[in-house]
């Protein structure tokens, strides 16, 4: 699959490492160029001179980049993202923003043309790197609207390693959105290593 991983700090730099492994064919892109090389030579990626002409390449285009930078990434982006799926792997830092909307939800409003599915944000740095926990697989969740995008990103998660689970709608997101948070905190909250992750347990089927 191509991949555009578009901002290449902690959670980029995992991505990128993870779907390299994979197979996948990933673009890098930064607002600092040289971020956006080191990324790439460090996970064996390719180094994109502009995050529209990573998304040009690119079937999927991740959003690794804080919520307040999505505005400028799209605009940027611009049409280059109509009929491809972008994935959201944002996250919300303040309980306060627990409002009862998402982050997926605002980007699906302004890139009404893409396919919007939110990914990856349950799963810290550190795991979305190595999704693999005391030798248990931890759990990928994917939400999304369009069922063909969903399944393309439920494969993805897949072959990177994460036991996929469908959490259906892109409704979901708010979900998704709260269950890192919580993971975020208590983190912060215990002085824990950010080294862990979701897992459901019992049968699934």
């Amino acid at each position: 699959m191509d991949i555009a991983v578009i901002g290449a700090g902690t959670v980029g730099r995992a991505l990128a490492s993870t779907m390299v492994r994979a197979g996948h064919a990933v673009w890098v892109s930064d607002v600092d160029g040289e971020t956006a090389k080191a990324t790439a030579d460090a996970t064996g990626a390719t180094t994109a001179g502009s995050n529209r002409s990573a998304a040009d390449a690119a079937r999927v285009v991740v959003l690794a980049v804080s919520f307040d930078a999505v505005g400028p990434v799209l605009d940027e982006l611009g049409r280059a993202v109509d009929g491809k799926i972008v994935v959201d792997v944002t996250n919300r830092m303040d309980p306060q923003q627990l409002d009862g909307t998402s982050n997926a939800e605002a980007i699906a409003a302004l890139v009404p043309a893409a396919h919007v599915v939110k990914a990856f944000n349950t799963v810290l740095a550190a795991r979305q790197a190595d999704p693999v926990v005391d030798g248990v697989q931890l759990d990928g969740f994917v939400a999304g609207d369009d069922e063909q995008a969903k399944q393309a990103i439920l494969d993805l998660v897949a072959s990177m390693g994460f036991r996929p689970i469908d959490a259906g709608g892109l409704i979901m997101a708010r979900a998704l959105e709260a269950m890192a948070m919580l993971n975020i905190r208590l983190n912060i909250s215990n002085g824990w290593p950010w080294q862990d992750g979701w897992k459901l347990v019992g049968p699934t089927g």
